[in-house]
């Protein structure tokens, strides 16, 4: 026993304190630093290290050890070498002959000649740890005991704050290469690709409503998803305009045909009068022509069904008062039991797809229902999305009964086969080529 312990008496009453701060301890940072520093009057070492499942968790005049200092990296491989050797479980001073050369070397220039390893345990008696004790003099049999005491406290303070798994070795090289290998032989694996894309229930030979003329919508008689039936009046554009030019053309027309009549009466008996009748007579028929095209714009004004089916459009209210230009698409007339999905596959995830591939769409309003599909048709040319992406157009029909038209939802388009490896590190392998211009 050290000097500093006068008594067998002294001896005692500081064991029984050193294992009350350890019962008394509140976590487990305050008794790893009462391990490490609060023995050293009664055992006299130079400085002790705390081991957890192969990590230093403290160390004697150090708040924080530092992970990558040599003293730390050396008890943590010492550490591993007792485990290894089998010498990790019991108490005992340590012998240089468990551990390696290299370790050798960094005891004698980083630690204290004589070194005592303590064992923490769990309650099964399986080492979790341990205290490295360091000092310049030789271990008593008594200081052995009491080491081994206080190891038992300390044991049992520990796995109640911080209750820890089984400390380790660390696998073997030949057992690591077997899984090395296994890994590397699991990536050649075949599985069937797959990708994920937003898709849209559209309408399956849906008539498709444009604009006839140039002009502003009026008003639109129908509602969104309603049912149309055939020569039902769907909306009306503004026919004020037109009207005023069917006026102007009807007058016109009034005016070519008197003067006309008047030029007949004349040829009679003017020569001239008789020379103009031709002239006359193609006047009419232009302001004629006039009047019959103003009038089939005037009847366009009104658009009506060609078919049954129901209405599918957005909005009744963004249509209403708007300018179209002819051939603009305002909606489309669809029969509700024939529906297709159209899928915006992202050039970046594009794959080579199989003829007739597999199609799954999980809606946004019920992600749990999956509704199967097969591709029918696949875009050669990517197009710009409204979102501002390139994606390419795929086309598929439903199996059984189509969900409603206008469903949105996440669309798995199912690939060929290939090897895992190819499967997980395609977009990572893709990303690196761009990078480094291969």
């Amino acid at each position: 026993m050290n000097q500093q312990a006068a008594s067998a008496e002294q001896v005692l009453l500081e064991v029984l304190r050193l294992e009350g701060l350890a019962r008394r301890a509140e976590n487990s940072e305050t008794l790893a630093f009462t391990m490490v520093n609060d023995s050293q009057t009664l055992f006299g070492f130079r400085h002790a290290a705390l081991i957890i499942n192969g990590r230093v968790r403290a160390a004697t005049g150090v708040s924080v050890p530092d992970p990558h200092s040599p003293f730390v990296a050396f008890i943590e491989r010492a550490g591993r070498q007792l485990l290894a050797a089998g010498k990790a479980d019991s108490a005992g001073e340590v012998s240089a002959e468990w551990l390696d050369q290299q370790t050798r070397n960094d005891w004698l220039a980083l630690s204290a000649p004589q070194a005592f390893w303590l064992p923490l345990k769990d309650r099964q008696q399986r080492p979790i740890g341990g205290l490295w004790f360091a000092r310049d003099a030789g271990w008593q049999s008594a200081e052995r005991q009491l080491l081994t005491q206080l190891g038992e406290t300390y044991s049992h303070a520990w796995q109640a704050l911080e209750p820890r798994g089984v400390w380790r070795v660390g696998l073997p090289k030949k057992r690591l290469l077997i899984i090395v290998a296994v890994a590397v032989c699991a990536l050649f694996i075949p599985v069937r690709q797959s990708v994920l894309a937003p898709a849209e229930v559209v309408p399956l030979n849906g008539r498709i409503i444009t604009a006839p003329l140039d002009g502003v919508v009026a008003d639109v008689l129908v509602k969104p998803n309603q049912q149309i039936k055939k020569d039902q009046l769907l909306l009306r554009f503004d026919s004020t305009t037109l009207k005023a030019q069917a006026d102007v053309a009807e007058r016109a027309l009034g005016v070519a045909e008197a003067e006309l009549r008047s030029g007949s009466q004349r040829a009679f008996q003017d020569t001239e009068s008789k020379a103009r009748l031709d002239l006359l007579t193609a006047q009419m028929e232009q302001k004629k022509s006039e009047l019959m095209y103003a009038n089939e714009l005037l009847s366009r004004t009104e658009v009506r069904a060609a078919r049954d089916g129901i209405a599918v459009f957005a909005d009744d209210d963004s249509l209403r008062g708007r300018p179209v230009k002819t051939g603009e698409r305002l909606m489309e007339l669809a029969d509700p039991q024939q529906a297709a999905l159209k899928v915006e596959l992202d050039v970046g995830d594009a794959i080579r797809l199989p003829d007739k591939a597999t199609v799954a769409l999980f809606p946004d309003s019920d992600p749990l229902s999956r509704y199967e599909a097969v591709l029918e048709r696949s875009a050669y040319e990517a197009t710009l999305t409204p979102q501002g992406t390139l994606s390419y157009r795929l086309d598929a029909h439903f199996i059984d009964a189509a969900p409603r038209i206008g469903l949105r939802g996440t669309a798995k388009v199912y690939g060929q086969y290939t090897p895992l490896g190819i499967y997980l590190f395609r977009r990572p392998v893709a990303a690196l080529r761009k990078a480094l211009g291969v």
